[in-house]
Parts: structure tokens; sequence; C-alpha cells
């Protein structure tokens, strides 16, 4: 909670790209609290509820206003708007994970996490970086529909995994470390570039799994029951 409201302090001040690290220091925290609660013995519905809390400012309100003072500005009431369609549908998307955990499964999400939101903006930011002088004057209308996107796929149906089961991970430990360890070494080679197209990727996926894979499983499942005809 400090560091996304430290973020929102800093992007008001200009200060864009250490407002995205506190961002992604938040998310990193945000994968250990859990499992040190569970570790230490401390784990409880309370420390559930302030955790949503926590998630909300440091991915719903500090990206909203990253956004706002980095690029959302220049569409004024519009700008503000989509700021806060994105921090709403934040909102809307932990307050639906906290009703709905029981009834999920562990294998997928149901929407954008609110961190993987919250990251991918950030990524944005460093990824637009490096845009070319010509590309420059298009950076507000992405950021635009980037506040969108994100919210509508956070408060969406789509499934995302959740990585929280690791059945592939024990039956192919050595094509996962070889992939992790690919993985990581072209994020460091290439950070603003391979951060977002990380958070691409899994956004991208998870629309394959939802609207291809799933219906072709559907109807080969549909085929498979139906009685066969002479």
């Amino acid at each position: 909670m400090f560091l996304g409201f430290l973020s929102m302090v800093w992007a008001g001040q200009g200060r864009f790209e250490a407002a995205c690290m506190a961002i992604l220091l938040s998310a990193v925290m945000d994968g250990l609290d859990g499992k040190v609660a569970r570790l230490t013995n401390t784990a409880s519905e309370f420390g559930v509820q302030y955790d949503s809390l926590s998630d909300l400012v440091a991915f719903g309100l500090a990206p909203a206003m990253l956004l706002w003072q980095w690029q959302l500005q220049s569409f004024n009431r519009v700008g503000i708007a989509a700021a806060f369609i994105y921090a709403a549908c934040g909102a809307l998307r932990l307050a639906r994970f906290n009703v709905s955990t029981a009834a999920a499964g562990k294998r997928f999400f149901i929407g954008l996490p609110i961190p993987a939101g919250g990251c991918t903006i950030v990524t944005f930011v460093f990824f637009a970086a490096l845009f070319p002088e010509v590309l420059q004057p298009v950076t507000p209308y992405v950021a635009l529909l980037l506040a969108l996107g994100v919210g509508t796929l956070m408060v969406s149906r789509v499934r995302y995994f959740s990585f929280k089961e690791y059945d592939f991970l024990r039956a192919h430990p050595v094509r996962t470390m070889l992939a992790f360890l690919l993985v990581l070494a072209t994020v460091i080679s290439f950070p603003r570039v391979m951060g977002f197209m990380l958070c691409a990727v899994y956004i991208a996926g998870g629309l394959v799994y939802t609207f291809v894979i799933l219906p072709r499983r559907d109807r080969q499942l549909l085929r498979a029951l139906s009685p066969q005809s002479d």
C-alpha cells in the first residue's frame, strides 16, 4: 500500500519511471505476502481483506494516477473518465474475486488479475520510451485504449492461468527450467521491450484460451457424448 501511495506521489511530481518501479516492487511483494503469512501461521480473513485494499491502491489507483499524469491529461474529461474506469474496474475485479474464490478453481482466474493489469500499464510506460519520434503523437491514444482495454479485461469472464497448480512444472522440470532461464535472460537483456511483451502475451493467451481453445474443446466433448447414428 505504501509503495502504491509513493507511486502516486512520484507520478504527481513527473517522476514516471520511479512511479513505475514502485508499482513493480509492489507486485513482487504481493506475490510474497500470502506465502509469508502461511509460513508464519498468521493468515486470517482480516489479512485477506486488507490485502485486497492494498492491491486496489497499488494496482488500481496508482496506475490510474500514473496514466493520467503521464498521458491522459491531454484528453481532459475523457482522460479522467478513462483513468477512473480503469480504477473502478480494478475495484470490481477485487470485489468479485473475494466473493467467488470458493466457487472458482485454482488453476484459472476469471478476469485479468489486477496485479497483471497494473504491470501491463507500467511496462507500457517503459516500452513507450523506445518509440521513435514519428510514433510519439500516438502514445496518448494507445495509453487511452490500454486503460479502457485492461479495465474491461479485469471485469470480463476471460480465463487467465493462475500458476497456482504446478502439474506441468512437475511433469516437465527440465523444459520448465530451460524456458525460465531463457525468458529471464531475455528480460534482463531487453527489459523495456520484454516486460511489456510478456504482459501482452499473458493477456493474449487468456483471450485465445477463452475464445478459441475452450469452444473447440466443448464442441469435441459434445460430439463425444452425443449418440452415434447408424
